[in-house]
């Protein structure tokens, strides 16, 4: 039975398509199967992996999903359905009845066949992202230590209660994870310690590891690598070694 892990927050700018692709990339380095969604306009996670964007891809799987093994492309950095510019417009094109389990429906017909499904979303709360919490099993929501992070978890709360409430009542929020993180700083502490307060308003906890700030992080997403391969012993391949520890241990 594949385990789908959404990697949601409507903030940008948190390290969500870094942290997509390292939580794949760690389980993959832990002998699980992995299958990346990129359902981000940006295309961050899929320009990180090397795939193309020019097709219909994510959106092409969204509006016909018994497609989606045509849409898997096979990368050096793992298979994923890859992003498409044309998502940007997926409100407006995603209109039917039924529009918020398309993804689950498609995922659906690849049980079996990886072990794990990692969904990148984009920083927004439209039919993409509520596709997605709809498709999971549970979800991992990156932030900063800062002001606007607790505003946007704040807001995400709601939207998670409905979908639970509507769509999936399975939804699990497994945990919060703290990225670009700087304990330095002593107001990043405090609101590390509020972060961890809110975590339990959404029954949910913060994981006790922080992803530091690293500028490995850009250079193996400029080089389209892995920060696992491309800088094993940086801080940033120890830390999310680390948060795929407390992931699998929480499971």
């Amino acid at each position: 039975m594949s385990k789908t892990i959404a990697v949601i927050n409507q903030k940008g700018g948190v390290g969500k398509s870094t942290t997509a692709q390292a939580i794949g990339a760690g389980l993959m380095l832990k002998g699980f199967s992995v299958l990346f969604v990129d359902l981000d306009a940006q295309g961050n996670l899929s320009y990180s992996m090397g795939a193309n964007t020019k097709g219909y891809n994510a959106l092409g799987v969204l509006e016909r999903p018994e497609t989606i093994r045509d849409e898997i492309q096979h990368t050096p950095s793992g298979d994923i359905v890859a992003s498409s510019p044309r998502l940007a417009g997926a409100d407006k094109l995603i209109e039917d009845t039924g529009k918020e389990y398309r993804l689950r429906e498609a995922l659906e017909s690849l049980q079996g066949s990886y072990d794990y499904i990692i969904v990148d979303t984009p920083p927004a709360l439209g039919v993409l992202t509520v596709n997605a919490l709809t498709a999971c099993t549970g979800a991992v929501v990156p932030t900063q230590a800062d002001v606007f992070s607790l505003q946007g978890i704040a807001q995400l709360s709601g939207t998670l209660e409905t979908i639970k409430r509507y769509c999936n009542p399975g939804l699990t929020v497994m945990g919060l994870v703290i990225t670009r993180y700087n304990g330095r700083a002593t107001i990043r502490r405090e609101i590390a310690e509020t972060l961890d307060r809110v975590a339990g308003q959404l029954h949910t906890k913060l994981y006790d590891t922080k992803i530091r700030e690293c500028i490995s992080i850009v250079e193996a997403q400029t080089k389209r690598q892995p920060i696992f391969s491309y800088a094993p012993r940086s801080n940033a391949s120890k830390d999310y070694k680390a948060l795929v520890e407390e992931i699998l241990k929480g499971e």
